[in-house]
This record gives structure tokens, C-alpha cells and sequence, in this order.
């Protein structure tokens, strides 16, 4: 019997949102941030029905090989089985954390569990604050429901009952202008402080939104919530633009075909039944039972009530001792290579260059690559601003990041009309390097500031995603940096980097010869070693070298957040290769290697996991660290996370999440120790006061957009 060597890539990524409920488990982790992780786990968890079971699903209805089909149809039910395990354990952590809730002076309560004063209060709620944004959708014989459903909003289905007779119809529950946590006022001589979610409230009111319509004896509410394909269908129309294309694209993804139907175990047959036929929904594929309320994702923004350690102390912000040390940024990256490791460090030293650009009146051009902006993206506001001064301002925006096409559509559209030069990149190829340049004209030469990064030009994901960002004015990176944006531009032409790692031009092959290297090392007595951190490792071509690797004695470690198709501590495969994830606080999201190079270490960090897509399908750029201080301050941070025994899980072939414990009797939990250690490094410096320290913001803000990056890891 042949060796399994790869596990499933769907399967390991739910094996890393049960991760990320286990910290909604951990009784370390504070109360309310272990709600906020259980939103964390429903969001990402319907991400992935539209993105990776819609793919399956995709196989197993067009798949045209038996053998296709079948593997697919088996790959679905593993999946079902799974997502119900997770369900029950879900659903388990929820009621206990309610109970914990409970005993520190907090209730969450339904609609059966009003006082008089606090039903009489919600009455009046209900009329001024909620009233206005209620529009059920009766279910009659001309409404094509499955039209007017939208993907991953909650419904409460409700049905009126009079007599024999019933009515059905849909209330969408709101999902923004008014809280999905209604905070009722404290009654006289309580101490309790009581919450009610708004599926409730609007449970609570459902006779005031239909009597005068319609006549029933009884009426009730259970919930649902439909998720969608989210594959964009792009023509081939040689006569439209890409912008047009993704408009349409855009348009037919709200009314694709569903993946999955979640609604309340509860649900009656009889209703259950008519919402399928109304849905067109024949298979049980895709159903699943839970509790009264599916949207869990909005837990992600549960209110700040109660004692403050009911949630994560606050972290000051560190300053970076380089920029503190120089009137300006050009001055501080003209010295020397820059690290920022955000959110230890201030994502607000970018966008100060940024702003320092628009103005300088040295800066005559600026290149950036985006992918994934903040709403209020104070990049953009700076783009804009050096537009006005004359700058040449020269922007890749990347209009297929997936959830985020029509912001960036109108991104692109902002930044058009502005007068900057807006491009779209390359036909089937995305854009996600996370580059900048900047060229400033000093003493009658130009010279090149270079950003590579690895995290989006994002500043409230910088708040809560772990990212490198290197600042530098090296030659060899910096024309590499400028022949990147010449390849976006003129990509028929032949380029050639000796230096940057750049996707699809000479990733495969480089990384192949670094490992090729390692092998060799090891066969020949010299210090080998590998040591990878990822978000995704899935390319089986690149997992194969891997385990050539291994079996020529070369010690591989890996820290993989996400999805890991490697099989670790095989026999005559895999027994030199260890791999852990970490979940905590803060997203692990950079992309660094580390080659033991004989002794003499080569480091790089890049925009790109070792996925496939990522190494041959989009524009990815990889950097190798040449200052030492930078590149003994990357091994460090990794060093810590190779150590870590409070949140390091080890990925095993069972995918049973066991936590890493390691062998010392020290505690050792990453994150604080590297931000302890990145602490110590700028207390030494000279240039910084402790009264610079900035307090990061508020941990239900920090929490918001924790799961977007997993879009990416799922496209």
C-alpha cells in the first residue's frame, strides 16, 4: 500500500479554525476575547463554504472522470461529517461560555427571558432605533425567493398560524446602522448588566411588525443563513475591460448557486421543507442544524462591558529607534536597512513616509502595489496628496482580491480621477506583492527608497496581523524593486532578478536551489538546516523536495498557521521534519525562510505561501535580508516561535491539534516574548523616551478585521 503524502487541503484548513477555537476554550485567554474568538471561527468558517467547498462542490457536478467525481463527491462528505463535529463542539463552548458570562455579573439573554421593564423598554426600542430597518419578504407564488436572499446575511423565517392556515414570511436581520448587541439599562438594585442580540429583539417584537397586516393566533421565528458560491465568472470579451468584467462578475455572484443552508435545529419540518422548495434546494449536501442565531461572525465586535480583564491587557506601541533618530524617513532608510514588525511597531511609519513623499519636494515619483486597503486608508489619502504636488504617482490596484473586488474597484476609480496613473497588472495573473518605491532626486541623481512587506498596506489589519516590512535603499533591491513594476507594465519582456524572489518568474526555481543547496550540505557534512513560516504550505511539487530533503538528513522546522499539506515524521519520508502553528492574539501572517547556508544563514521574507497559485499564478516578491542586524533580528523572532509552548500546536498526521509543550520547565508564549525582546531593543536606544509609547487601540477594534487574510488563504 502506497504512502499517503499529502493530506487534504480542506481538511487541514478546518483542522486550523478548530485552532482558533480552541482558543475560544483556553481558560487563559479572557472572557470576552474568547467570544470574540468564537466569532473569529464562524467568520472564517463561512468564508470557507463559499470559497473552498463551492470548489469541491464546482468538481463534483462538472467533474466529467468517475474517478474525479468520486473523489470529490467522498472529499464533501468528509468535510460534512467534520464541520458537524466542529458544530457540536462549537455549540458546547458557546452554552459554557455563557455559564462564565454569567458568574461575572454579565447576561446574555433571549426574548424569553425579559423583566416587564426591560420588555417595555425594548417595545419603545424597537420603534425608534430598529423599525425603520425592517423589510420582511412575504413568501407568496410570484416571489423568487433565491433572487432575493442575500449570501451570509441571518434571516428569521417566520411563520403565522391561524387556525389551519399559515403565512410565511423573511426578516433579514440588520448587519450594520444599528448593534447587533443591544445593551438594556440596568434595573433598580441590579448589579447584572444584561445584552440581548437583535435576532431577539426583533423575536420579541414580531407580533408589532405584522399585526394590522395580516390575522394570526400564533407566530414564531427560526433562523437562517444561506452562503453562496463566491467564484467570479470573468468573460473572455476581448471588448471588455477587466473593470467591466469583474462588474459583471460582481453581479452574478449575488445570485449563485448555494452551498450551504444553516438553520435552527429547531425548525419544523413542515417549514423547513417549504424554505428548501422556495431556495431550490433538493440535495441534503450542504444542510446544517445548529442553534436559534448563525451569526456568530458579529461576536467578533462583542461590546467592552465588565471588568477589564475580561479582555487582553493593552500593548504600547514600540517605536522604531532608526526613524526616532533622523529629522526625516529618507534620512533614517539612507542609513541603513529598516525593519518594522507590525503591530509591535507602528504600521504610521509608512504611512508618515508616505506623507513626507507627497510634499518633499525632492520626490519626483512614487510605484505601490495594492491589494487590500483600510476603509479609511490614509495610503490612499497620501497617494492623492502627492498627485496634487506634481508627483508621479503610479498605481497597481488588484481588482480580483477576492471580498475586496468592488472596494478596489472604487479605489481605482478615486485614485483615476485624482490624476494618478491607475493599472490593473497582468491578465490571469494577481498583483499581491506588497511593494513601494519611492525616487527622490538628490544632488542631481535619482535614488530609490524600496518597501517590500509582507502584509497589505492595511492600517487596521496592522493592528492585529504579525508582518515585516523592510525599508531600503540597497541598489541590488532597489533596482529589482523598479524592474517589478517594469514587468507589471511591460510583461512580454524578458526579466531577470539575481536577488528578489519574484513570482512566476523565478520563484519554483530558486527555492528549488535553495533546498537543492541544503541537500547537498547535508550529504557533504556541512550545517544544514531549513526553517520555514508560512501562512499556507500546499504545493505538492515543493513538499516533494521538502521530503527529499529530509531524507538526506537536512532538519526542517516549520510554523504553518493555516493549511499544511506536509505530512510530518514519516519513516523514510518525513522523520527530519517538525512543524507547529501558533493561534493567539494576534494573526501570525509573514512569510519568512531561513537556509542554514553552511553556516553563513540566507533569510527572505516575501508576500508569497508555498501554494501553486502563489509560486506560478500570481506576482509575488521575495526578499533576501542582507543587513545583519536585520536578519539576526528575523532569526530571533523566529527562534521564539520555534520555542514556544503556551500557544504552538504540533500539526500531526491525526490533525488533532495537541499543544507543543516542549521540554523546559520556562513558559514561553511568542508573542509577549517578542515583544518583549523588540521592547529591550528600543529601551537600548538613545533616541527613545518611554513617554513616546503609543496604547494600541481598543481590543474589539483590533479583533474587526482578524479574519480577512483568511479569504486569502482560502482563494
Amino acid at each position: 500500500m502506497n504512502q499517503q503524502r499529502l493530506l487534504e487541503r480542506e481538511l487541514s484548513w478546518l483542522s486550523f479554525n478548530q485552532r482558533v477555537l480552541q482558543e475560544a476554550q483556553d481558560v487563559q485567554v479572557p472572557l470576552l476575547e474568547r467570544f470574540r474568538f468564537l466569532g473569529i471561527y464562524s467568520s472564517n468558517m463561512d468564508e470557507f463554504y463559499r470559497v473552498r467547498v463551492a470548489n469541491v462542490r464546482r468538481k463534483v457536478l462538472l467533474s466529467e472522470q468517475y474517478i474525479d467525481k468520486h473523489n470529490a463527491l467522498q472529499l464533501f462528505d468528509q468535510i460534512q461529517l467534520k464541520v458537524i463535529d466542529l458544530q457540536e463542539e462549537f455549540d458546547a463552548t458557546y452554552n459554557n461560555l455563557l455559564e462564565r458570562l454569567s458568574q461575572n455579573g454579565i447576561e446574555l439573554i433571549n426574548e424569553t427571558q425579559l423583566s416587564e421593564f426591560h420588555a417595555i423598554w425594548l417595545n419603545q426600542y424597537y420603534k425608534d432605533k430598529l423599525r425603520r430597518h425592517i423589510f420582511p419578504l412575504v413568501l407568496t407564488q410570484n416571489l423568487k425567493l433565491w433572487e432575493q436572499i442575500d449570501d451570509d446575511k441571518t434571516y428569521l423565517m417566520v411563520a403565522m398560524r391561524n387556525t389551519d392556515d399559515y403565512q410565511y414570511a423573511l426578516i433579514e436581520v440588520p448587519s450594520s446602522n444599528v448593534p447587533r448587541f443591544v445593551q438594556l439599562p440596568q434595573e433598580a438594585g441590579s448589579s447584572v448588566k444584561k445584552v440581548i442580540l437583535l435576532d431577539n429583539v426583533i423575536r420579541h417584537n414580531l407580533a408589532q411588525i405584522f399585526s394590522g397586516f395580516f390575522e394570526f393566533k400564533h407566530i414564531h421565528a427560526y433562523s437562517m443563513k444561506l452562503t453562496r458560491d463566491a467564484e467570479l465568472e470573468l468573460s473572455n470579451e476581448i471588448s471588455q475591460s477587466l473593470y467591466e468584467q469583474m462588474s459583471s462578475g460582481l453581479r452574478k455572484r449575488l445570485n449563485a448557486e448555494p452551498v450551504r443552508l444553516v438553520y435552527d435545529k429547531k425548525m419544523p419540518d413542515s417549514m423547513l421543507k417549504i424554505l428548501k422548495n422556495n431556495l431550490g434546494i433538493s440535495s441534503k449536501k450542504g444542510l446544517i442544524s445548529g442553534g436559534r442565531y448563525h451569526s456568530f461572525k458579529d461576536f467578533i465586535e462583542f461590546p467592552s462591558i465588565g471588568d477589564k480583564s475580561l479582555e487582553f491587557d493593552k500593548l504600547p506601541a514600540i517605536e522604531q529607534k532608526y526613524f526616532l533618530s533622523q529629522p526625516n524617513a529618507f534620512k533614517a532608510i539612507a542609513q541603513r536597512d529598516i525593519l518594522l514588525y507590525y503591530p509591535y511597531h507602528k504600521f504610521s511609519y509608512f504611512t508618515e513616509l508616505l506623507r513626507q513623499s507627497a510634499y518633499d519636494p525632492k520626490v519626483t515619483k512614487i510605484q505601490i502595489c495594492l491589494y487590500r486597503v483600510a476603509k479609511k486608508s490614509r495610503v490612499i489619502s497620501a497617494l492623492i496628496e502627492a498627485v496634487k504636488n506634481g508627483k508621479e504617482v503610479e498605481v497597481n490596484i488588484e481588482l480580483r482580491a477576492r471580498f475586496d473586488e468592488q472596494a478596489n474597484m472604487q479605489w481605482a476609480e478615486i485614485l483615476s480621477n485624482a490624476g494618478a496613473t491607475v493599472s490593473f497588472g497582468i491578465p490571469n495573473l494577481k498583483v499581491h506583492a506588497k511593494i513601494c518605491l519611492i525616487t527622490r532626486l538628490e544632488d542631481g541623481k535619482l535614488q530609490s527608497y524600496a518597501h517590500i512587506g509582507t502584509g497589505n498596506f492595511h492600517e487596521k489589519n496592522a493592528k492585529i496581523y504579525t508582518d515585516f516590512s523592510l525599508f531600503s535603499t540597497h541598489k541590488k533591491l532597489t533596482n529589482e524593486v523598479a524592474q517589478v513594476f517594469e514587468f507589471l507594465k511591460r510583461p512580454y519582456l524578458k526579466f531577470k532578478f539575481n536577488h528578489l524572489i519574484v513570482s512566476p518568474i523565478n520563484s519554483r526555481t530558486t527555492i528549488n536551489e535553495l533546498i537543492e543547496a541544503e541537500i547537498s550540505a547535508a550529504q557533504t557534512g556541512q550545517i544544514s538546516g531549513i526553517t520555514l513560516k508560512l501562512n499556507n504550505l500546499v504545493d505538492p511539487f515543493l513538499i516533494e523536495k521538502l521530503y527529499k530533503a529530509s531524507n538526506a538528513g537536512v532538519k526542517i522546522q516549520l510554523i504553518v498557521r493555516g493549511i499544511c499539506s506536509l505530512i510530518t515524521g514519516i519513516n523514510n519520508m518525513s522523520e527530519n521534519i517538525t512543524a507547529i502553528s501558533i493561534v493567539d492574539r494576534y494573526l501570525e501572517h509573514p512569510r519568512v525562510s531561513i537556509f542554514a547556508n553552511s553556516g553563513q544563514p540566507k533569510v527572505y521574507i516575501s508576500s508569497a505561501d508555498w501554494m501553486t497559485r502563489n509560486i506560478d499564478q500570481r506576482v509575488e516578491v521575495g526578499c533576501p535580508i542582507y543587513c545583519p542586524e536585520v536578519k539576526a533580528t528575523i532569526i530571533d523572532i523566529i527562534n521564539l516561535q520555534l520555542n514556544d509552548n503556551t500557544k504552538a500546536r504540533l500539526l500531526n498526521t491525526q490533525q488533532s491539534n495537541p499543544y507543543h509543550r516542549g521540554t523546559g520547565s520556562t513558559v514561553i508564549r511568542s508573542q509577549i516574548e517578542i515583544y518583549a525582546y523588540l521592547k529591550r531593543q528600543q529601551l537600548n536606544s538613545p533616541y527613545v523616551k518611554k513617554e513616546t509609547a503609543v496604547i494600541i487601540d481598543d481590543a474589539e477594534d483590533e479583533f474587526q478585521e482578524y479574519q480577512l487574510d483568511e479569504l486569502e488563504a482560502l482563494t
